[in-house]
């Protein structure tokens, strides 16, 4: 009867290791299986990467006829030339930005596809550990010291016991690395999920972009509408824009010296712009969406006729509002109509302000702003009011000027 029981027992114990053993394995086999899932998608993504190398050669052979054109003679020619490898190097752009788009949103579902295979796994493993944990009880210490009474070889049974502890231990072991390695996916999905939303807003600004270069083109198109193809019409109008500019600049210049002295017998007004001496603080006075011409740009178009470009152009949509970037006191708010129209501020003994391209003005000269204040509308639009004859798009022209003389503005906006 002992014997037969011995034996019983023995086969039990190794039929559940057997069990227990094909058990664990299933987890394996089980869960359920995204292979060809995320090897499609990862295919998908090869070829969209493929595809961005080849848009990132185009832009590269616009940008190239770009810099050629603008380093020849400015003619009415060569302007349209420029306009029309911008507005394909731009949709260039835009499609790249698309398709980075559909990139990183197949890698987010490639991702996902992961996660779901680890759940599974996850699930099988909590499962097969219960199911062990419940066998284990099954041995408590009362049935152990039956089974060590009853067995002539205990060191047989005390390698069984010794293998379920080692056993429970590396699962419980591949369970919190499988954990680990969800935790980090999830991670990835959010980093993710952020450059798709990064993505999303770049493609925004450049669809802007394409309707400033559309509105650009459609300018040029009125350009050659007006000069009826002949380059002398078109040269006729560069040279009274640059003409107005020179006027401008040297309007602006004498305003300095002319307000300063005027500030200079006002005490009260002196003793305003003075509080922001040793202190004063720059704000952009259009939202941040970059710049389009910056300080001394050596790409400026008419650099040759003008000279430097004095200021940076801020892109921003016709009709923003314009912000003082600081508080002063108005020199100059001059309406040219559908030339170019300007707003001066002087901001304190050494510092003064320019606001070029201006579509709206809502403040009169001689008046003290604060910083912030809304001044103005963006403008810059061609063809509309004081955006004169050659502006590039809608923008804002914005100067520092230093003394006088102007200086970068990215060195003091804040």
């Amino acid at each position: 009867m002992k014997k037969n029981i011995k034996q019983f027992l023995t086969i039990f114990i190794l039929a559940s290791f057997i069990f227990l053993f094909n058990f664990v394995k299933a987890p394996i086999t089980a869960a359920q299986d995204y292979t060809q899932e995320i090897d499609q998608i990862q295919k998908e993504i090869d070829d969209h990467q493929s595809y961005l190398k080849k848009l990132e050669e185009q832009k590269k052979v616009y940008e190239k006829n770009i810099e050629i054109k603008r380093k020849e003679a400015v003619n009415l020619k060569n302007q349209l030339s420029i306009l029309k490898n911008q507005v394909s190097k731009t949709k260039v752009e835009i499609e790249e930005k698309e398709t980075e788009i559909t990139t990183t949103d197949l890698s987010i579902k490639n991702i996902q596809f992961k996660i779901l295979e680890k759940q599974k796994e996850i699930q099988d493993q909590k499962e097969n550990l219960q199911q062990i944990l419940r066998l284990i009880n099954r041995y408590d210490n009362k049935n152990l010291l039956t089974i060590i009474i009853l067995s002539d070889s205990i060191s047989d049974i005390l390698s069984h016991v010794r293998y379920l502890n080692t056993f429970q231990g590396n699962l419980a072991h591949s369970l919190e690395q499988i954990k680990l390695i969800k935790e980090g996916m999830e991670l990835q999905e959010k980093d993710l999920r952020t450059n798709l939303q990064n993505i999303t807003n770049l493609q925004n600004d450049l669809l802007d972009k394409k309707s400033q270069l559309t509105t650009e083109k459609n300018a040029n198109e009125n350009i050659l509408e007006k000069t009826q193809g002949a380059e002398w019409k078109f040269q006729s109008l560069l040279a009274d824009a640059v003409a107005e500019q020179r006027r401008t600049e040297n309007e602006i210049s004498n305003l300095e010296t002319t307000i300063r002295t005027k500030l200079a017998e006002e005490k009260e007004k002196k003793d305003q712009i003075m509080e922001q001496e040793g202190s004063i603080v720059f704000s952009w006075p259009v939202p941040s969406n970059g710049i389009t011409c910056s300080f001394h740009d050596p790409d400026y178009p008419y650099r040759k006729w003008i000279g430097e470009h004095p200021a940076i152009d801020i892109r921003a949509s016709q009709g923003t509002n314009i912000r003082a970037a600081a508080s002063g006191y108005v020199a100059k708010a001059k309406n040219g109509g559908m030339g170019y129209s300007y707003i001066m501020i002087i901001n304190n003994d050494t510092f003064s302000t320019v606001y070029g391209h201006v579509s709206q003005i809502l403040v009169k000269e001689d008046e003290y702003v604060r910083r912030g204040t809304v001044i103005g509308k963006s403008g810059g639009l061609p063809g509309t009011s004081g955006a004169g004859n050659f502006s590039t798009g809608p923008h804002l022209h914005f100067e520092i000027r230093k003394n006088g003389i102007p200086v970068n503005p990215e060195d003091y906006l804040l």
